[in-house]
C-alpha cells in the first residue's frame, strides 16, 4: 500500500476547513479536483476516508488516522525548518576545528571565548596536532577547517585546500636576564656565532629555522639542549645554558628571568593560515569562526606580545609587528 503525502495533506485541509469546497477555495483548486484527489487516496488505501452526506463530509476512522499522522508530519517539518534556520544562522550545528600548539596556546582561546559567546548553540570541537597531522585530518574530513603554518622555504602547496593568510609570525631571540645582550631590544646574527643554542627535540620545525638562519649568517649552531616544549626551552635559557629562537606566538607567557630580543630582517617569518577543503564550502558556523579568527588577529586580543608570568606585557619588549 502506498500513501500519497500530497493527497493526505489535501485530506487534512478538507478536515481543517470543514468541506471540500472550502479547502479548494483556500488552496486554489477546483472542488472537483479536490474530490478527484480524495477518491484516488481512497483507492490507494482501500478504505473510505470521508463520509459524504447531504450536509457535507465527515472523516471516517481511516480519515482521522490519516489526518492525525499528517498533523504529526507537519509538526516534524516545522521543527526541521526551525533547526535548519538555526544552522543557517550559525545558532546550531557542529564545528570541528584543527590547530597547532603555539596558536592554541596564544590566540585561539580568545577566538573560542568569542565564538561560544556569540554562538552558544553550536558544538565546538578542537583538535591539536603538528602540520602533517592537521593535513591528514582535513583530507579525511575529520575536521572542517584548520589553522596551519609554513615558512618561505617550505611553502604549503597542498592540492585540494583553500588557504587564507591570517597573520605573519616572526622569530624572536630569547636570552637569560644575565646575558651580555639582555639590556638590548634587538640584535643580529652576526653577534651570535659563538652562542650555544637551546632548540627543540623530535625534529621540531624550529630546528630547521635555527640551522637555516645560522648557516645563512655563516656559522653552524652549537646545540646545548633539546627541549620538548617552549617553556622548557625558556627554563634552560634562564639557567644560562644557551639562547633560543622562538616564534612570536610561543611567547604569550615569558619568564621574569629571560629577555626577548628582536632579530630584525634576519628573523625567519612564519605564515599562519586558515585552510579548508576546496571542494567543500565552509558551513555557516565555519564562516562565523573564520570571521572571529580574523577579528582576534586584527584586534590583537591576547596578542603574542611577550608577557610576564602574571600576564602583564613586558616593558622591555615592543608590540608584535602584526
Amino acid at each position: 500500500m502506498h500513501v500519497d503525502i500530497g493527497r493526505s495533506r489535501l485530506l487534512a485541509a478538507v478536515a481543517r476547513y470543514g468541506s471540500m469546497t472550502a479547502a479548494a477555495d483556500r488552496l486554489a483548486y477546483t472542488p472537483s479536483a479536490v474530490s478527484q484527489q480524495i477518491r484516488k487516496l481512497e483507492g490507494e488505501l482501500g478504505l473510505q476516508v470521508l463520509d459524504r452526506h447531504a450536509k457535507g463530509v465527515d472523516l471516517t476512522d481511516a480519515g482521522r488516522a490519516v489526518v492525525e499522522h499528517v498533523a504529526g508530519m507537519e509538526r516534524e517539518l516545522a521543527a526541521l525548518e526551525e533547526q535548519l534556520e538555526h544552522i543557517r544562522g550559525a545558532r546550531a550545528g557542529t564545528l570541528r576545528l584543527g590547530t597547532f600548539p603555539t596558536f592554541g596556546a596564544s590566540l585561539l582561546p580568545f577566538a573560542i571565548t568569542s565564538f561560544t559567546a556569540r554562538h552558544p548553540g553550536v558544538s565546538l570541537t578542537v583538535r591539536s596536532a603538528r602540520l602533517a597531522g592537521l593535513l591528514e585530518l582535513l583530507h579525511t574530513r575529520e575536521i572542517e577547517m584548520a589553522v596551519l603554518w609554513d615558512y618561505e622555504w617550505s611553502r604549503l602547496d597542498e592540492r585540494g585546500l583553500s588557504i587564507q593568510q591570517l597573520l605573519l609570525d616572526p622569530t624572536r631571540l630569547v636570552v637569560s636576564a644575565g646575558h651580555r645582550l639582555a639590556g638590548r631590544t634587538g640584535t643580529g646574527f652576526g653577534e651570535l656565532a659563538r652562542e650555544r643554542w637551546i632548540t627543540r627535540a623530535d625534529r621540531h620545525p624550529v630546528v630547521d629555522v635555527l640551522l637555516r638562519t645560522c648557516q645563512a649568517a655563516g656559522f653552524e649552531p652549537a646545540v646545548a639542549f633539546e627541549a620538548h616544549d617552549y617553556q622548557e626551552a625558556q627554563a634552560m635559557v634562564a639557567a644560562g645554558l644557551g639562547v633560543a629562537l622562538v616564534p612570536q606566538l610561543a611567547l604569550s607567557g615569558v619568564r621574569e628571568d629571560v629577555r626577548v630580543l628582536d632579530l630584525g630582517g634576519q628573523a625567519p617569518v612564519r605564515r599562519i593560515m586558515l585552510a579548508h577543503s576546496a571542494d567543500r564550502a565552509p558551513s555557516p558556523v565555519g564562516t562565523a569562526m573564520a570571521k572571529i579568527l580574523r577579528e582576534v588577529v586584527r584586534e590583537g586580543a591576547g596578542s603574542a606580545t611577550p608577557r610576564r608570568a602574571d600576564g602583564r606585557k613586558r616593558r622591555d619588549d615592543s608590540p608584535p609587528p602584526h
